[in-house]
């Protein structure tokens, strides 16, 4: 039987919800409004306010109508999921619009760009509102090791988009370095399918024994990759002279993907702190 829970719009994260609702239509209305594109980064912010808008009208739908509880899946593992991969994908919408569709005569671009910023801080707010707090029993996603997990997944997710077939294809360095990436993508995207799909008892070993391994081992992959993929890169390969102001072109992609890879290279240092903390401190007390 269908219940209706109001409580869920008027409780502080609902409210939270039903604001990112309203201001992700404005921003994506705004950029439609202005004309379509054809370039990637376009696509890549209506695709972001649009996914948001949809799934977070989604998760209101079915909290409003106690259809959550009968889903089998960890519904506070997901919420806390989506949260923070929208974080993430609004933050990289906001920054990636204006700096190449926003002009000081652009007034609805501004316009949505304003709004998309004032997303991000909602999602960010969202986050904090779901995220377990210390001695709280919740889902692992909704964790701080959960959200970095979030965190490494979608970072490499940048760094796979930078990446151009033709630059590291005749070079075994940086070829380990996308194997690198890759391995590591797949288990934290297998650490969140999982989890959200309530399948943690497959794993052959105690799960946050099994984390920590990987973290470490992760943590000692992306060293060498953050030592390795710059070298190769910029070594006799100075920035073109072709390459402008305002276009990014596929040398800047090296430097991302340098940037992506020391920022990655921290997340696992810090998942590999909590790990340990988790493992051998609390289990112990």
């Amino acid at each position: 039987m269908v219940t209706l829970d109001f409580r869920t719009l008027t409780v502080p994260v609902g409210i939270v919800r039903i604001l990112e609702l309203i201001l992700t239509c404005i921003s994506f209305s705004l950029v439609a409004s202005v004309g379509n594109r054809a370039e990637s980064f376009w696509t890549w912010c209506m695709f972001t306010w649009c996914l948001c808008f949809c799934v977070t009208f989604l998760i209101l739908f079915l909290e409003f109508f106690s259809l959550s509880s009968k889903l089998p899946i960890s519904w506070e593992d997901f919420t806390a999921a989506f949260a923070m991969l929208a974080t993430l994908m609004v933050l990289a919408a906001s920054i990636i619009y204006p700096r190449f569709y926003t002009c000081s005569s652009c007034s609805r671009q501004i316009g949505a760009t304003v709004t998309s910023c004032l997303v991000f801080i909602l999602y960010a707010v969202e986050v904090g509102l779901t995220r377990a707090k210390p001695g709280e029993l919740s889902g692992f996603l909704s964790t701080v090791p959960g959200l970095l997990k979030v965190l490494e997944a979608f970072v490499a997710c940048i760094i796979f988009i930078c990446l151009d077939h033709h630059q590291y294809s005749s070079y075994p360095g940086l070829q380990w370095c996308v194997a690198v990436y890759s391995i590591c993508f797949i288990f934290a995207l297998l650490v969140i399918i999982f989890t959200v799909c309530r399948l943690l008892s497959l794993f052959p070993a105690p799960f946050d024994k099994v984390l920590t391994a990987c973290n470490v081992l992760a943590v000692l992959m992306y060293l060498t990759a953050v030592v390795i993929w710059p070298l190769y890169s910029f070594q006799n390969n100075p920035r073109p002279s072709t390459c402008k102001a305002g276009v990014l072109c596929q040398w800047d992609n090296l430097v991302v993907i340098s940037f992506m890879t020391a920022f990655n290279l921290g997340a696992y240092i810090a998942d590999t702190i909590y790990s340990c903390r988790l493992v051998f401190f609390v289990s112990r007390t």
